[in-house]
């Protein structure tokens, strides 16, 4: 095509249509099509249990505008989308699930007494009579499928809908009398409508910007206490990840024998979260051998060798978007050798002393952080027996010293939600330096990675990458373990291996 062609670069994706434009095609395929409600509407599984968190939204920013967006689909490649996941806070407000809504937004308008009329503007359901109806890709219900009407999603959710036609004529008005939050890092378009409205009217940028942040915080710090129906959420996501799991045991002898074992592995996993029915909540990692040791090894394209351990971290999601997230270390041949025993023993005393120290919040005071600093004890201590620290225990768990990090970077803990790292957003105070309580669901997960190339460990320690880690749910009466179920000890994920992948135990 010459240089000058006429063509608006905009319309070359659509040149491989070949879509009618007759008149007579437009009214023809507008005409026949059943218009009746898809499916009769109900409540959605959490519609019970969003009022109080929007309650909570309202009561923190009274007669302020609140605009929460679920975000806009991303192109993965030319014409081509990412599956849809709206942002989790947007998520946890309205009780939508998979895939919806793309281009929504949640709009708290302040009303009376210092409340909020809530408003969930989206793209309704568009008629065979519209052009969008079979010539819009993205969105069409011809191309993508059929999308809830206003009634229907209002049933659904138990909030008061709108098309999002006019929404950001909605969500600028009257800024310069009212105040506006919005969350940031979702949608760019209302970013840029909400900025330069603001602008409009002359205020301070740089003070809106930190109440967002206000926003974003409080949103993040909405969650650390999980309700019932999150509790049963993410129980039942723990329980699908437990037949990934099995699955991807059974798949160690086919992997042994595939130039690309971890992604057997990988492959596996996530098959059978494909098979119930769901996904998974973030990229599974499949790691054998030394790659265990890079801790998001995602590439899973490595061999996997007699002999190796295999590290698998992963959850499968719900619809509801409540994610698990569970590691075991596993050897492929059925037995731990006497040095990865050793390893893995230490690692699992790590996380035992985590989980005691999480139950102590019963009779005293216990912080997140503490639940981390009794495993680096243990681990601190099992390095030292090893001969790998250059100081004493003392020294290496001082804030000068930290030696013993080098073979365990990460944290013990992260809160487990909508996100597989939940509550990210959320203030030091009230995350590291919160009081553990009741409704809180967090990891526990220590690790010891001993990388090839790591010269100041013995030869034997070289390519051992180890993590046990488990979901884990605080209760008035202590901690409770919710992936109890899975193979934990080293004599039981032995027996567990050798039970569903016996072609290996013999090497």
């Amino acid at each position: 095509m010459s240089a000058d062609s006429s063509e608006d670069m905009s319309d070359r994706v659509n040149n491989r249509s070949q879509r009618p434009a007759s008149t007579a095609f437009r009214d023809f395929v507008a005409s026949g099509w059943d218009s009746a409600p898809l499916e009769s509407a109900a409540p959605l599984p959490a519609a019970a249990w969003t009022p109080a968190r929007r309650d909570a939204v309202s009561q923190r920013f009274p007669g302020e505008r609140i605009v929460v967006p679920a975000g806009p689909l991303k192109v993965r490649s030319n014409d081509t989308d990412y599956r849809f996941r709206a942002h989790s806070a947007f998520i946890h407000l309205t009780g939508l699930e998979a895939d919806s809504e793309p281009d929504a937004l949640l709009v708290f308008e302040p009303a009376d007494a210092g409340d909020h009329d809530v408003t969930l503007w989206f793209r309704p359901r568009a008629g065979a009579d519209t052009e969008e109806f079979f010539s819009d890709a993205r969105y069409g219900e011809y191309w993508v499928g059929a999308r809830d009407d206003l009634d229907t999603m209002r049933v659904r959710t138990g909030i008061a809908t709108a098309d999002s036609t006019t929404a950001l004529d909605a969500v600028t008005k009257d800024l310069g009398s009212l105040s506006v939050r919005l969350l940031r890092g979702s949608d760019t378009t209302v970013e840029q409508a909400v900025a330069q409205a603001r602008d409009q009217v002359g205020a301070d940028q740089e003070a809106a910007e930190s109440g967002d942040d206000e926003l974003l915080e409080f949103l993040s710090e909405l969650r650390l206490v999980k309700d019932a129906h999150e509790v049963d959420q993410l129980r039942h996501a723990v329980d699908i990840t437990r037949r990934g799991f099995d699955r991807a045991v059974a798949s160690l002898p086919a992997a042994v024998d595939h130039p690309r074992g971890e992604r057997v592995i990988e492959t596996s996993f996530e098959a059978a979260a494909r098979l119930d029915g769901y996904g998974v909540g973030y990229d599974t990692i499949a790691a054998s051998g030394d790659h265990a040791c890079t801790l998001h090894w995602i590439r899973n394209d490595g061999v996997v060798r007699s002999g190796d351990l295999v590290l698998l971290d992963g959850g499968a999601e719900a619809d509801s978007l409540y994610t698990a997230d569970i590691t075991r270390t596993l050897p492929v041949d059925g037995r731990f050798t006497e040095v990865q025993a050793k390893i893995y023993d230490a690692v699992l005393e790590a996380a035992d002393a985590a989980f005691a120290k999480a139950a102590e919040h019963v009779d005293r005071l216990v912080q997140f952080a503490d639940v981390h600093a009794a495993a680096m004890e243990v681990i601190a201590k099992r390095l030292h027996d090893f001969g790998l620290l250059p100081v004493s225990v003392e020294d290496s768990l001082s804030e000068s010293g930290q030696h013993h990090r080098r073979w365990m970077v990460h944290g013990t803990s992260h809160h487990l939600g909508l996100d597989v790292h939940d509550c990210a957003q959320a203030r030091r105070e009230m995350y590291l330096g919160a009081r553990i309580e009741p409704g809180m669901v967090f990891t526990i997960e220590p690790g010891l990675y001993f990388k090839e190339a790591d010269l100041l460990v013995p030869e034997e320690f070289r390519g051992i990458g180890i993590r046990i880690e488990d979901d884990v749910l605080v209760t008035e009466t202590g901690v409770e373990n919710l992936s109890a179920g899975f193979p934990r000890t080293r004599t039981e994920v032995e027996d567990w291996v050798q039970s569903l992948a016996p072609a290996r135990t013999d090497r």
